[in-house]
């Protein structure tokens, strides 16, 4: 029997960063909502090192109007550098170099209207080519031991074909998620059979949701480029994902951590507590500030 091919790499991400966060109004009115700051760094900061931590070389940020404020953070910037080395600050200095691209590595391209995830993951078609891709949402943030696209990684180089991070919601919440159908919740690796966006709990085929992080080969962009308009009016990612589903391997993976989903005020607050508390030059504080509230 011939041994099987290996996969091929994955070693670009897309990030879709064109939406307008009007859940922060007004604090978003001017500032991308991916800027937002968990902790010491920005919400879009945090996705970054994840996806370079599972070994991404080239990172696609779909952007759209007001978002310039996205490649300033990842440039380089000589003065502030410049002045943190004269007055001797090491660690902020590299604070700041590790939130810097290497030439060629950041690629921007523009979502021109806000049609839908799937149309915003299609933008970035030509500079994926034919190529496996990861795509990390960034107003979802996942907090673990390791990256959670890392883990991701390590279980495509083993399985290939697309594969999608879960976790575990009550089924009385399952109408607020995209959810997957599976034949055995209780693999580690459970092929995907179905996905269905939002249904009502009685309806749901299981309580695993789909959390934000994806691998996908580079024959989801057929689907997308099709148009086709679904739940909202809008291009769906899900209703592409779904087409894949039978004719690729399409797996699906549970996180060994947390996701916070930063794109709801409560979501953004608890974020903000949960990295707080493991902050070591801060998180004693964080502790004594939480009892005077409780």
């Amino acid at each position: 029997m011939s041994k099987a091919a290996t996969p091929r790499p994955v070693k670009k991400a897309v990030f879709p960063v064109a939406g307008l966060g009007t859940r922060f109004l007004p604090a978003t009115k001017a500032m991308p909502k991916e800027m937002l700051t968990i902790c010491d760094r920005p919400l879009i900061q945090h996705v970054v090192e994840e996806a370079r931590e599972a070994g991404i070389e080239e990172f696609i940020f779909i952007t759209g109007r007001h978002k310039e404020l996205l490649e300033e953070h990842f440039d380089l910037q000589h003065e502030l550098e410049d002045t943190l080395e004269a007055r001797g600050k090491s660690a902020l200095l590299k604070k700041v170099q590790d939130a810097t691209f290497p030439a060629g590595k950041l690629i921007l391209t523009r979502q021109p209207k806000p049609l839908g995830l799937g149309h915003a993951v299609w933008c970035a078609a030509r500079i994926i080519g034919n190529e496996p891709f990861a795509v990390l949402l960034p107003d979802v943030l996942m907090k673990g031991q390791h990256s959670c696209l890392k883990e991701m990684v390590d279980t495509y180089n083993k399985t290939g074909g697309n594969l999608i991070a879960v976790e575990e919601v009550p089924r009385a919440e399952t109408k607020n998620y995209g959810i997957i159908d599976t034949k055995d919740q209780t693999l580690e690796i459970m092929p995907v059979d179905g996905l269905v966006e939002k249904p009502e709990p009685e309806k749901a085929p299981s309580t695993l949701s789909v959390v934000g992080r994806y691998i996908f080969q580079p024959e989801l962009f057929e689907y997308l480029s099709a148009f086709e308009t679904g739940a909202g009016g809008e291009i769906q990612l899900t209703d592409a994902m779904a087409k894949l589903i039978g004719k690729q391997p399409f797996n699906a993976v549970r996180y060994n951590g947390k996701s916070y989903d930063c794109g709801s005020r409560l979501g953004f607050v608890e974020a903000n507590i949960a990295y707080g508390l493991d902050d070591p030059e801060i998180g004693d504080g964080v502790r004594a500030l939480l009892k005077r509230y409780t």
